[in-house]
């Protein structure tokens, strides 16, 4: 099948959005907390947290173009400057699917999505209790894409937490830390290591 850039921009509306929302293929799963400046919590499902760099350790995410929908999460961080994001594992799958949902801004999805809301080290912003993978990130700056009116949020991590049993010697193991990933609007995958390779160096002749 060959779709041209007009027979995409002629598909319905959802089918467009589902069919390029897949073709990149799967995503990380994340949830990312945030608190309103009346102390509201926040808790919202991305699928588009990226890494950005190492020194400084810096993680980026898009946000939606704002228009007539409200962004509590962006809200909060612009206010408030600190926010969370924290792996999904298969165990609560649902419960963090549902924070997609459009709660009014004084309802916690934490509370409405039956999620434990947690504070560490004195941190402003709130993780997720069911979380093995959480980072606490402070925020930089913004990327506006004048294209399709998103935003490109990027964010230093100030607190980073893991399993005690992690191995810094090798590259994380997502599937042994039980981490899932998103395809699409509503799919969920969970990940399988297939193999590990050693850095790829041009072969001298």
């Amino acid at each position: 099948m060959h779709l041209t850039k007009e027979d995409i921009q002629s598909l319905e509306q959802l089918t467009r959005v589902k069919i390029i929302n897949s073709i990149t293929g799967i995503k990380p799963a994340n949830l990312i907390g945030t608190r309103s400046n009346q102390g509201v919590s926040n808790l919202a499902i991305f699928s588009s947290v990226v890494h950005l760099g190492s020194n400084p350790a810096l993680i980026g995410f898009v946000m939606r173009p704002h228009r007539d929908t409200p962004r509590h999460t962006f809200n909060n961080i612009m206010s408030e400057k600190y926010y969370t994001i924290n792996h999904i594992h298969p165990t609560f799958i649902e419960n963090a699917h549902a924070t997609s949902a459009r709660y009014s801004e004084d309802i916690s999805e934490f509370d409405a999505c039956k999620l434990t809301e947690e504070y560490l080290d004195d941190f402003a912003a709130p993780y997720v209790g069911e979380s093995q993978i959480k980072m606490g990130l402070e925020y930089k700056m913004t990327l506006d894409i004048p294209l399709n009116g998103t935003s490109l949020l990027v964010g230093e991590i100030q607190h980073l937490y893991l399993p005690e049993n992690v191995n810094f010697e090798q590259e994380m193991n997502l599937e042994a830390m039980d981490s899932v990933g998103i395809s699409g609007l509503n799919s969920y995958y969970k990940l399988t290591k297939l193999d590990e390779f050693p850095y790829a160096r041009v072969a001298k002749t």
